[in-house]
């Protein structure tokens, strides 16, 4: 798929997150998809890895690897919050699959253990990596995303006026899992950096209000990048949603590193770099639709200028503003990363 110019380099990315200037332009997504890391690892690699351990996983970091990335994001198995069956459709109500309403529910949930993850995944996906290149580990969703998706938004809103005492200890419960899940993958020599991966906000606002996210969600990724902090390594925040109510808290207080997660209907990257920038990385930010909607000449020239603004001044890496689709068009997505790798 790419040429051996390119080795992984995972120095360049903690140069971005340090906003400061890498070596050379530098690739970020939060995952990107299936079909596209077969076609990045040939059929026959791709074959020999989903007969093997961690075929889902594997396949993930040798696509990674092999598109010019210094880095793969991984979740570690054996680590998830439970929910009710959702239905499958184009859309899923945030209502869908809630199964904590009440204090009798939140005592019989099937709270995990994130001591139970598969921590030595790590050492297995590890074998045969390039010295440079890391894993960043994700979280199975984050504080917020986590308590809509098994009490449900309409709930959640309604328990915070009706029983407070509930929201913060359904929140501790989350909150202290996920805390003890990455001090733990942080200790892998292999780990280069975390994720916490949780959307907040919809297009115009958050999705509960400031001052409910600086009480329930603030404190818990405050010690989830204090947890990375400790051991020496960063912490990314990847969140949809309009946060600029927030943008203080995510910087100054919580200490986010690097924020991933942009559309043109809310901020377009490009103002987003401008604006904030100076006080933290920015990562990805092509906006999806605009990729879909758009010929590669036109994706190609946005993803260029992106590149040529941050150049002198360092914190930025290019890639989509959420992740890569499948239905994102192959084609679309060749154009935007040659702009950083001319030999993909």
């Amino acid at each position: 798929m790419k040429s051996d110019k390119r080795e992984p380099d995972f120095g360049n990315l903690l140069k971005v997150l340090a906003r400061e200037v890498p070596a050379r332009p530098t690739l970020f997504e939060l995952f990107l998809n299936a079909p596209l890391y077969r076609k990045a690892v040939g059929p026959a690699m791709a074959a020999r890895i989903e007969s093997g351990p961690d075929p889902d996983l594997a396949l993930r970091v040798q696509g990674f690897r092999a598109l010019g990335y210094d880095y793969a994001t991984l979740n570690l198995p054996n680590f998830r919050f439970p929910r009710a069956a959702q239905a499958h459709a184009a859309t899923i109500s945030l209502n869908d699959g809630g199964m904590i309403a009440d204090r009798a529910s939140f005592d019989r949930y099937d709270w995990p253990e994130p001591d139970a993850a598969d921590y030595a995944a790590l050492d297995r996906l590890s074998d045969g990596l390039p010295a440079r290149m890391k894993l960043i580990v994700m979280g199975p969703c984050g504080v917020l995303e986590n308590a809509v998706g098994i009490v449900g938004y309409e709930t959640l809103c309604y328990l915070l006026l009706d029983d407070p005492a509930l929201v913060s200890d359904l929140f501790e419960a989350i909150g202290s899992r996920l805390t003890r899940y990455y001090e733990r993958a942080v200790r892998h020599e292999r780990v280069g950096a975390i994720i916490a991966n949780d959307d907040w906000g919809f297009k115009t606002q958050p999705m509960l209000t400031p001052e409910q996210m600086r009480e329930h969600v603030v404190p818990w990724h405050r010690a989830i990048v204090a947890t990375a902090h400790r051991a020496g390594k960063p912490a990314i925040l990847h969140s949809c949603g309009n946060l600029e109510s927030l943008m203080d808290d995510i910087v100054e207080d919580i200490g986010f590193d690097g924020k991933h997660s942009y559309e043109d209907a809310i901020l377009p990257v490009e103002d987003f770099y401008e604006r904030f920038g100076r006080r933290i990385a920015v990562l990805g930010g092509m906006d999806v639709d605009f990729l879909i909607r758009n010929p590669p000449e036109t994706v190609a020239a946005r993803a260029r200028a992106m590149l040529d603004r941050a150049a002198g001044r360092g914190g930025y890496a290019l890639g989509t503003g959420n992740s890569v689709p499948e239905y994102l068009p192959d084609e679309q997505y060749f154009a935007m990363a040659r702009a950083a790798i001319d030999d993909l």
